[in-house]
């Protein structure tokens, strides 16, 4: 089963009152964060593609590229297999974000048909593409597919907010985080969405790199 998709606010709010009846620390987090946004983006090959030539690059950068690829039409399956390298080096890829590319749109994912798998088979899926990592694909999986019960426990945001609210002594490692992330099932994608939120404040009133 893909088990409970986030489809509306008031899914997140849902979620949210969830969390606050089990964790007197997500309570406290929510009170200063308010409503959480909806964030849902979405999906298909074009979305991994974007994610992958936004990868180790500055927003600005990514989104002059994209940019580029857009314009020149190179956002299919179809015509990223057909570009050439030269193609792909022009507008702005690295050798490898060009072999990424490549290897996603030989990939032959049916998107469609991953609406309807399970949070594990779909992230199984997409990072047996080269290029797309555990990171990238719970990102996708948690906004673009909607999937209530998905965490990213290598996001360093998140790792530093849950030092924060939490009071750890270091921010927790990503094992380590997937298994305190379990308390937050069957909502632990809007418990991402809260300590997004949270890091966001606690960065502006702390000074938090």
């Amino acid at each position: 089963m893909k088990g409970r998709i986030i489809e509306t606010d008031a899914c997140v709010v849902e979620g949210m009152d969830w969390l606050a009846a089990h964790c007197p620390k997500m309570k406290a987090a929510y009170v200063l964060t308010g409503p959480l946004p909806l964030w849902r983006k979405p999906d298909g090959f074009s979305e991994l593609l974007s994610a992958i030539v936004g990868q180790q690059v500055s927003v600005a950068s990514a989104n002059a590229i994209w940019g580029r690829m857009k314009d020149a039409g190179m956002t299919t399956p179809d015509a990223c297999c057909a570009a050439s390298e030269d193609q792909l080096r022009a507008i702005g890829l690295s050798r490898q974000k060009i072999r990424y590319t490549h290897e996603l749109a030989n990939a032959d994912i049916d998107f469609d048909g991953l609406r309807d798998q399970p949070t594990d088979r779909v992230i199984k899926t997409l990072v047996a593409v080269p290029g797309i990592g555990p990171w990238t694909a719970e990102v996708y999986t948690m906004f673009s597919l909607g999937h209530a019960d998905v965490f990213a426990p290598g996001d360093l945001s998140l790792q530093e907010a849950a030092r924060i609210l939490y009071e750890l002594p270091e921010r927790p490692k990503e094992k380590a985080f997937r298994v305190m992330a379990q308390d937050w099932a069957p909502w632990r994608s809007v418990a991402a969405r809260l300590l997004w939120a949270y890091y966001r404040i606690s960065k502006n009133r702390d000074g938090i790199t």
